[in-house]
């Protein structure tokens, strides 16, 4: 049997629904509500990633992010529950997470996460893929890559991109995107993907990022617009 490495867990103690979802799924976890104690308990085991539930007690959540990912060698993985309010602050400390969700949690939101982070350690089998041009989606691993080049993108990144590149030139609203791509009962509002969005455009790169467009009013659209925006 093979043993899991533990996700590092915050708060100390956690929301009950959290640990929750994380006993009935299998999974390896501690909590620890200072870096100290992180750094304590990875004496006995390598962290898998984390979960920082920052909606609570963001100064906590944030000095426990910050100072894992700022050593000598960064801790990967690390996905931030966070409430709405909190989603003007992540444009600035966006090297401090690879992932985030919005409270309340919902327990369904953790495995294609988790599957992700899996695939990209290199657990994997051979992949599926959808070609667009010269862009790659790998099916099986959650993996894209432009002209090329490898795109570190994050699970939801990745949805947002297969989906408006499944869909090129057609324009779709913010509102349609969170019922297609994040499911008709998330919690989160527009602004959600407008975030995803900026990042992802981010992570394109600049002789790319024009491949999904603003269109002013409506939402966004991948590659060129039927309305020539």
């Amino acid at each position: 049997m093979t043993i899991m490495d533990p996700l590092l867990v915050f708060p100390d103690p956690p929301p009950p629904e959290l640990a929750q979802t994380l006993d009935h799924a299998g999974y390896a976890w501690k909590a620890a509500a200072t870096a100290v104690v992180a750094e304590e308990h990875e004496r006995e085991n390598t962290w898998l990633g984390a979960i920082i539930v920052a909606d609570d007690d963001p100064d906590g959540a944030f000095s426990l992010a910050r100072a894992m990912r700022k050593r000598n060698q960064p801790l990967e993985g690390v996905l931030l529950l966070i409430n709405g309010g909190q989603l003007g602050q992540l444009e600035l400390r966006d090297e401090l997470y690879d992932d985030f969700c919005l409270t309340p949690f919902q327990p369904r939101a953790l495995e294609p996460r988790h599957a992700h982070r899996m695939w990209r350690r290199g657990r994997g089998t051979r992949a599926e893929l959808n070609e667009w041009g010269g862009h790659v989606l790998n099916v099986e691993t959650y993996q894209a890559a432009i002209d090329g080049r490898p795109l570190d993108l994050t699970y939801m990144e990745y949805e947002l991109l297969k989906f408006l590149a499944s869909h090129p030139g057609k324009v779709f609203n913010r509102e349609t995107l969170l019922s297609r791509v994040w499911g008709y009962d998330y919690f989160g509002g527009a602004r959600t993907v407008d975030v995803h969005v900026r990042r992802l455009r981010s992570k394109l790169g600049e002789e790319h990022a024009g491949l999904i467009q603003t269109v002013r009013s409506v939402g966004y659209s991948f590659g060129q617009s039927r309305w020539d925006l």
